[in-house]
Order: structure tokens, then sequence, then C-alpha cells
């Protein structure tokens, strides 16, 4: 099966340029659009897709708010796929923070457009770009801190969440410290747990917040 993708951004070429991209491989299907996060929603349940790609400026209802309504009134949500045209855009982060998945620019090569829904349909966040990074170390606070803290991560953890914090897949995870993939699923599953994290985005916006790990 495909993974399906529903567009979301209030420039028509955008949205086309998007649909040309994403329409060209046989495994990624482009199954709806809209024009403003307003109608994210009500779409999300018609279409079920299985990534929303988010502008995060819009007119009526930004990417952050329509993030935060899908995650809060859609059973088995969609993963949400952050489009923007700056990557030192605080709304970029904040959307992060509220509950997207991954980050992506819109100059973004056709194939790293292709590389990133895959990515993201498979629950492995993206890199966050440098300017991400810093901006969620500025972001820095003492309940994240505590989080980490109490969460008591074993030294395997640790080092897979720092992995994490760079961006890196499962496999990439498990090639560099020498273990199965499976060993690091496990890992990730036990990271998220002790962190209270809804998923890799959040438990690496956590990782920066707390400072346990810099941005580089």
């Amino acid at each position: 099966m495909p993974v399906t993708v529903l567009l979301v951004d209030d420039e028509p070429l955008v949205r086309a340029g998007l649909r040309a991209v994403l329409d060209a491989p046989p495994d990624i299907e482009v199954v709806g659009e809209a024009a403003d996060g307003a109608s994210v929603v009500p779409l999300v349940r018609q279409l079920r897709p299985d990534v929303v790609a988010m502008d995060v400026r819009m007119p009526l209802l930004d990417g952050i708010e329509a993030t935060k309504a899908v995650l809060r009134t859609v059973d088995s949500p969609p993963k949400i796929l952050v489009v923007t045209t700056f990557e030192n855009d605080e709304y970029v982060y904040q959307a992060l923070r509220a509950g997207a998945d991954g980050f992506l620019l819109k100059r973004a090569r056709p194939s790293e457009i292709v590389h990133a829904v895959r990515l993201v349909a498979e629950g492995e966040t993206l890199l966050f770009p440098a300017a991400v990074r810093a901006l969620a170390a500025e972001y820095g606070n003492r309940q994240a801190r505590k989080v980490v803290e109490r969460a008591a991560l074993t030294e395997r953890e640790e080092a897979v969440l720092r992995l994490m914090a760079k961006g890196l897949t499962n496999i990439e995870i498990a090639r560099e410290l020498i273990v199965g993939t499976e060993t690091v699923k496990s890992h990730v599953s036990a990271i998220l747990a002790k962190l209270g994290a809804r998923d890799r985005t959040q438990a690496v916006i956590t990782a920066y917040e707390s400072g346990f790990v810099a941005p580089a």
C-alpha cells in the first residue's frame, strides 16, 4: 500500500509542486489538498492520510494550531511533516513542540522531499536543522531537566538518545552502536516511556531543552 499524503499550504503553486514530486514515486500517493489549517481535521477524518505535509504560516489557522487540533481530536492521527520556507522560523520549533513529527524546507530537492515523507511515515524523525536545534536549546527549562533526571536513563539509552538527537534512524543507530535494529527499537521504546514522550521528536526536543544534548 502506498503512503498517502494530505498537502496543506495556502499557496496553490507550492501544493502543485509538492503534488508533482510526491505523486511520481509508486509508493506515495497524494490523496487531498487544503489551503488552510482550518480544513485539516475534517479532511484527515475523511481521507485518513498517513502523512500531513503542513505549512506553518497560514491565514486562518496556522500549522501549529492545526497540528494541535489533529492530535487532540483525531483517533490514530497521521504523522505531521512541517513544511516551511525558513529553517530558523520559530513557528517551526513551536509546531514540532506541539507534536509535529518532522521538518522539511520548501526549497528541498525532490529526492529529499520524497525521502522525508517516507521517513516520517516509518516513524523515524528527520534531522533537525542546526537553527531549530539552537532554538530548542534557547528554550531550555527546568521542567525538561527534571524530566530527564527522573527518567534515570541507562548508559545505553543515553547513547541512543544522543544519536536520535543527531537525526539517525534506527538502522543507523544500530550500525553506530554495533547492535541489532530490534535492540535499538527496544531502547527507543524505553526512552519514550521514561521521558513520557509521544514520539521520537518529542523525546529529542526534551533532550535539547534539558541541556542533555547541546546543539552542534
